[in-house]
């Protein structure tokens, strides 16, 4: 699928990944709400306002202003919320609630791409707290999520101190590409919302998955490949060849400065790289 394998005298080059319905068939957050409801983080009803909001998205996509009332509401939900007991409850329900509903055809992306050599970044408007561990599971090198601010207790604010959204995440694959050397005109990217043009268009070789209808007709005006992901499976139950290595996860910490996202390194794993050539596009 991918057209050729950089060698060590290539720029560093890398693909980028949106999460929801493009790597992953639901809402990441979203999909932890009756982990958070055993936990006792949310009651009953938000519990039922979850599982609509998560209809809605699946159904036709979410526009500008659906993202800003999500983030409006998850972010006055998550309130008070003990940092590290989210952390465990997603660690704990990871594998039952992620890995079944993994597009096969992600999966196989993300080994093509590390197999050409390249860094494959995940890039989400989901929390840190939720993306990090998704990014690890996938063997991703690098993650980009939402950030929130965290208060000397221990516990979420509410407050957000930086949104992986719209604009904000082609700034931070544009950083990362400063601090890495990527060389972007090389790079691929891959997402399901028009809310991700501006990242898409940042690299040279965007490509539309499942696009909602404004995506769609974007695409088809700039000629982007358009992509149908519709198999969800179990990593386990993949072809015996493709094995998910448990690497850490590099994390981008993005955080918002006065006037530009910087992205911050928090682990560092090998990159992969292969002399055979990768199937061609």
């Amino acid at each position: 699928m991918l057209t050729f394998v950089e060698n060590c005298f290539s720029p560093r080059t890398a693909a980028f990944f949106d999460l929801d319905k493009t790597v992953i068939a639901k809402s990441s957050t979203l999909t932890f709400s009756k982990s958070f409801y055993q936990g006792g983080l949310i009651n009953r009803r938000a519990v039922l306002r979850t599982a609509y909001t998560q209809f809605v998205f699946l159904a036709g996509g979410a526009d500008h202003d659906q993202m800003e009332r999500m983030r409006e509401y998850l972010s006055a939900l998550c309130k008070g919320w003990n940092v590290q007991q989210v952390k465990d409850l997603v660690a704990e329900t990871l594998h039952d609630l992620i890995d079944p509903i993994i597009y096969d055809e992600a999966a196989t992306l993300i080994e093509e791409h590390h197999t050409a050599g390249r860094d494959v970044v995940i890039v989400s408007t989901s929390g840190a707290e939720v993306v990090e561990p998704i990014g690890e599971l996938l063997g991703a090198d690098r993650v980009v999520a939402t950030r929130m601010v965290v208060g000397d207790d221990g516990c979420f604010t509410g407050e957000i101190e930086y949104y992986a959204y719209g604009p904000t995440k082609a700034e931070a694959i544009k950083a990362l590409a400063e601090s890495e050397g990527y060389d972007l005109s090389r790079c691929y990217a891959y997402s399901d919302s028009a809310t991700d043009v501006p990242m898409l268009e940042s690299v040279g070789y965007p490509h539309a998955v499942n696009p909602d209808r404004a995506l769609r007709r974007e695409a088809i005006l700039r000629e982007w490949p358009i992509l149908v992901f519709d198999r969800p499976v179990r990593l386990k139950q993949r072809l015996p060849a493709f094995s998910l290595p448990p690497r850490p996860a590099l994390v981008a910490a993005a955080a918002l400065g006065a006037a530009a996202v910087t992205a911050g390194l928090v682990w560092y794993v090998n990159r992969r790289r292969a002399a055979s050539p990768s199937p061609s596009a």
